[in-house]
């Protein structure tokens, strides 16, 4: 169970309380994130959260910050996504308040100071350069740029080299001034907690905190018409390759058929990649599929890591999956992928941060929160027509996008293959 409340200011708390736990996780959900960035901003959402934990007033140093929480037990962190900016710490209960004391430092008093950013700056760079090196994390890259193209979304969440290295300190303060706002942020807080004294305090702590008009996003859009293929040649022992293809946003009455969809094909070493990829015909070690939801768009996407001799081999079997996925599905493949959906979702929150996390993802990308059983009702209503329509919707020839990273070189013969 869940409260949720709204400040005069337009912050949204929710509160959930966890009596057998003996700790508390409080996470902040900003509305900011690559997808609210110009292409000479690609990174910066990213580089200011870093930089909220580089220092403030009260604690000068990113050392202080850290240890003020860490002293105690304590966890802290921060995370950029696509369309949501996080800073979150876990906590035993009785320190609730320092937990509170800390992330609301360094979100609203945070220096910006000169010397940090161009520290922080050199830092990014590595990190872009590091996954850049990772063929895992440059294939990811790739399959995003080509699913979509010239767009936020298609974007390196932290930017590219190019990007961060120009950033100033004022175009910060300026994206942070108009992203970084009480009305567009969520706090949801979980654990050993009391909804009224939490509401109380968190209110006295932050009901000053000032709004303003919030910036929207850039939208993403749809327009493939045709296959799309990117290889990135290197000299590396493995081929790693992605498969992607557009979904269906968090919002669409279809995405939980769609996941259910994703599970028989791809989650879990029981789906048919897994089985019939892996097991049967020992192509990869690794092969799953997975589904993102965003706002406005959507994808699935199909990784495998495959010996470079055999990646016609290993996309001609995914293809076949593919292909059976849209002309059947049994009802025992449903079920059992029904129980996976449900069985993980429930044991993902067993623990506080799962939890906030639950609640607060939900509110600040969609304004709502499905409880668990509203979830697993829309899951057990799922039919095997449901699958078959999505899966025939989605799964078209015209709509594949490929990325390859390592020693291939059959441009041609890949891209005679992509047709379902």
């Amino acid at each position: 169970m869940h409260h949720k409340i709204t400040l005069k200011n337009g912050l949204r708390l929710i509160t959930s309380n966890m009596p057998h736990t003996r700790s508390v996780s409080m996470v902040f959900f900003l509305g900011v994130g690559a997808c609210y960035e110009t292409e000479p901003e690609a990174g910066i959402s990213h580089f200011i959260e870093h930089l909220c934990f580089k220092g403030t007033e009260k604690r000068q140093s990113s050392k202080e910050i850290s240890e003020a929480i860490e002293s105690v037990g304590g966890t802290i962190n921060g995370g950029t996504d696509k369309e949501l900016s996080t800073f979150w710490c876990r906590i035993t209960s009785q320190h609730f308040l320092l937990a509170l004391d800390v992330l609301t430092d360094l979100l609203l008093n945070s220096r910006f100071d000169d010397k940090d950013i161009n520290q922080e700056r050199q830092i990014i760079i590595e990190e872009i350069n590091m996954s850049l090196d990772s063929p895992r994390q440059r294939v990811d890259m790739l399959i995003d740029e080509l699913l979509w193209p010239g767009q936020p979304l298609g974007r390196d969440i932290a930017g590219k080299k190019e990007t961060v290295a120009a950033l100033s300190r004022q175009q910060m303060l300026d994206f942070f001034s108009q992203h970084y706002l009480p009305n567009n942020t969520v706090i949801s807080i979980a654990g050993d907690i009391n909804h009224e004294q939490v509401q109380d305090i968190v209110n006295q702590t932050l009901g000053d905190w000032r709004p303003n008009k919030i910036l929207t996003g850039f939208p993403s859009k749809d327009n493939q018409e045709a296959v799309r293929f990117h290889i990135e040649h290197r000299d590396i022992k493995q081929a790693h390759l992605c498969l992607g293809i557009p979904g269906l946003s968090i919002f669409h009455p279809d995405r939980f058929a769609l996941d259910l969809l994703n599970i028989v094909l791809g989650e879990g070493m029981s789906s048919r990649l897994f089985i019939a990829v892996r097991e049967q015909q020992g192509l990869a070690y690794d092969i799953h599929s997975y589904v993102d939801h965003f706002t406005d768009s959507g994808a699935v996407i199909i990784h495998a890591g495959v010996d470079p001799r055999r990646v016609d081999a290993a996309l001609q079997a995914i293809l076949i999956q593919l292909s059976q996925l849209k002309e059947h599905i049994s009802e025992p493949e449903l079920n059992k992928a029904k129980e996976l959906a449900k069985g993980r979702l429930l044991l993902s929150l067993e623990n506080s941060r799962s939890v906030a996390s639950w609640s607060g993802v939900q509110e600040i990308l969609t304004n709502r929160i499905l409880t668990i059983d509203e979830v697993v009702s829309l899951i057990e209503a799922v039919t095997i027509e449901d699958l078959m329509r999505v899966a025939q919707q989605i799964l078209l020839s015209e709509k594949l996008n490929l990325a390859i990273v390592g020693p291939v070189k059959k441009k041609e013969s890949l891209a005679k293959m992509l047709k379902l």
